[in-house]
């Protein structure tokens, strides 16, 4: 399988770190599952790694990564903590929880799971992650579900700006208001459910459907291309060492003007979208 890492382009973060324009999602993939997605992702080139504490599989992916011979500093380790840690404390407690489940000394990005906001102390979370960053704790940190009214609140309680906001982002919910405002303020989108979760029909989508069939890839290639070009990293989740690097060849074609805003033309389509307002881990 070829290793097509060097081919997937770097973000350069707010706080100074680099990402790849791509990751591998592993929920809901369990210890096992997701410890030999690793192995196969790494294999066809990934570097981005995306977990959280409420998948339950960190130390899956400790495993899959360890027995791998892929150095420490080319990978890009992306976990998020639940509720429970939202305390300036509390956030160190969690950052020391899933290193030792990753079995690593750092986490390349740190993220608040969800705002929760009826519980109201995501602001104080921030403040613990802004600490792990001074400390060299982790490169990066960012939140996961916040709407930009709670972004704002956290630049203006720390004077940090969120490295990456991780949101469900897909032809389906796009959210261009949430989009500019990242944009406007150098944070990163990144999107989870990228292909739609299976829900919906969205590879079936004709828009989908025509465009991968002008580029000759398959319609997930046409969906994550439309993510890389709208500036989003998607972190799509695959267990199939095939799909994996088919998902991960999304650098060497370009959908046109047309493709792109045909596929847009899919938003709200599909449903609401999880409300960050109501949801939380």
């Amino acid at each position: 399988m070829p290793d097509n890492h060097a081919s997937v382009p770097l973000r350069e973060l707010n706080n100074g770190a680099f990402m790849p324009s791509i990751g591998l999602g592993t929920w809901p993939l369990d210890d096992a599952q997701a410890g030999a997605a690793v192995v196969h992702g790494l294999e066809a080139g990934y570097r981005l790694i995306d977990t959280a504490e409420n998948y339950n599989n960190e130390i899956g992916i400790g495993e899959g990564i360890g027995s791998t011979s892929v150095p420490r500093e080319e990978l890009f380790i992306t976990s998020k903590f639940n509720a429970k840690w939202h305390s300036v404390d509390g956030v160190r407690d969690a950052w020391e929880h899933s290193c030792t489940r990753l079995g690593v000394e750092y986490l390349d990005l740190f993220l608040i799971h969800w705002p929760n906001p009826a519980q109201g102390r995501y602001v104080e979370a921030w403040e613990g992650l802004v600490k792990l960053l001074k400390a060299g704790r982790v490169r990066a940190i960012g939140t996961s579900n916040f709407t930009t009214e709670q972004l704002q609140e956290l630049i203006h309680a720390t004077g940090v700006v969120p490295d990456v906001n991780q949101i469900q982002h897909s032809p389906y919910w796009i959210d261009d208001e949430r989009l500019a405002f990242h944009a406007g303020h150098g944070i990163v989108t990144e999107a989870w459910g990228p292909l739609g979760r299976g829900k919906h029909n969205l590879l079936g989508a004709e828009p989908v459907v025509a465009a991968a069939h002008a580029h000759k890839v398959t319609p997930a290639q046409a969906v994550l291309r439309w993510h890389v070009q709208r500036g989003v990293v998607p972190i799509p989740k695959s267990a199939d060492p095939e799909r994996m690097a088919q998902n991960l060849d999304v650098f060497s074609f370009d959908l046109t003007p047309e493709q792109v805003l045909a596929i847009d033309a899919l938003d709200g389509t599909a449903g609401e979208p999880v409300s960050p307002m109501e949801f939380g881990h």
